[in-house]
């Protein structure tokens, strides 16, 4: 194996590019990985554009990760061997806070990432902590599924945590203001919950034209349009039973307890800019419409299997999220194409 590879070095925000360096070893208890693929999103934009409180320059981040094991032998007894396809989560779990003990590890108090406490996918290997191995998020996948699907786990994974927590029925209207990768996530998977009726609702016309492949049952362009009011009218009255807010913009957040059912939930997925997470909720609404307001954010190991499970099985066709690949030389080219809006889901193949 050469001693050398490629990989994305962030030396400071904006300033990154593909460089040669060694090639990591295999960690001991850890794992050594040839990654197959890496995704692109959204906190991966605002890392190279701002920086990360997580993160110490240089560094190489990239955490929605795929790839095939090289080396394991500082394991040998262990459940992995060399040549498993595998799809790894960023997340370390402490194992020790109360919510781990509880078995609510989205809740963990003291966990950690890949590409935050170790260096990311974003690159033509990979070491696996022994801390992921004992503690973290990793899934042998079939030999014959596609390792670029993969990929796309670890954000269906957190949608799914949503979801779970939402408790999307038959009978919900779910309206998903923001409907980019993430938000078309949460439609399909409210699809998958057999919800009575899904309501898109976005600013971008080109991002509304993108998830009617999802099936949404209305689309509502949020620039042109009281979206409060056109929910209420394509509901009768009544509101949406479930909300959920997958972008950053505050008034979206306003909008989603206006435009809520009495006794709804509203799902935050989308977390604000720090200068900007006091919005001016009306919570009267809260309390006299009995609203049921939900921040979800990670996911634990289930969520994981569960999204691995309906990509595998066919449930979600990943190739519908996936609209750009990239060899990993081509990465400053694709980032300037992605914060110009012009890449919607990038996946990166080294």
């Amino acid at each position: 194996m050469t001693s050398t590879m490629k990989a994305v070095v962030v030396k400071a925000p904006m300033d990154f590019s593909v460089e040669v360096v060694p090639v990591p070893t295999c960690p001991p208890g850890g794992l050594l990985l040839k990654v197959h693929a890496c995704g692109l999103c959204g906190s991966d934009l605002r890392t190279l554009r701002h920086g990360h409180r997580k993160v110490t320059f240089p560094w190489t981040i990239g955490h929605e990760i795929s790839g095939q094991i090289v080396d394991v032998a500082s394991v040998p007894n262990g459940p992995w061997k060399p040549g498993d396809m595998l799809a790894v989560g960023p997340l370390v779990f402490c194992g020790e806070c109360d919510f781990c003990l509880e078995g609510r590890h989205e809740l963990c108090e003291g966990y950690r990432e890949i590409a935050q406490a170790w260096p990311g996918g974003f690159a033509e290997y990979i070491a696996i902590p022994a801390e992921a191995v004992e503690r973290g998020v990793i899934e042998l996948i079939p030999a014959d599924f596609d390792l670029t699907l993969a990929a796309v786990a670890e954000p269906i994974a957190s949608c799914i945590n949503a979801q779970e927590k939402g408790q999307i029925g038959s009978s919900d209207v779910v309206a998903v203001i923001g409907v980019g990768p993430i938000g078309s996530i949460h439609i399909e998977l409210a699809r998958l919950s057999a919800a009575r009726q899904i309501i898109a609702i976005d600013v971008d016309e080109s991002r509304l034209a993108l998830c009617k492949n999802y099936g949404p049952d209305h689309v509502i362009n949020a620039a042109g349009a009281n979206v409060v009011a056109e929910v209420r009218r394509l509901t009768r009255g009544r509101g949406a039973d479930v909300v959920i807010t997958a972008n950053s913009s505050p008034a979206s957040q306003v909008q989603a307890v206006e435009m809520a059912r009495k006794g709804g939930r509203i799902l935050l997925f989308g977390g604000l800019p720090k200068d900007r997470s006091r919005p001016g909720i009306d919570t009267n609404l809260i309390h006299y419409n009995g609203l049921h307001v939900i921040g979800t954010t990670i996911f634990a190991h289930r969520h994981y299997s569960k999204a691995l499970e309906l990509l595998t099985s066919g449930s979600i066709d990943g190739r519908r999220f996936i609209t750009h690949r990239f060899r990993l030389h081509k990465f400053n080219e694709c980032v300037e194409l992605a914060m110009q809006g012009k890449v919607r889901k990038a996946v990166f193949l080294p």
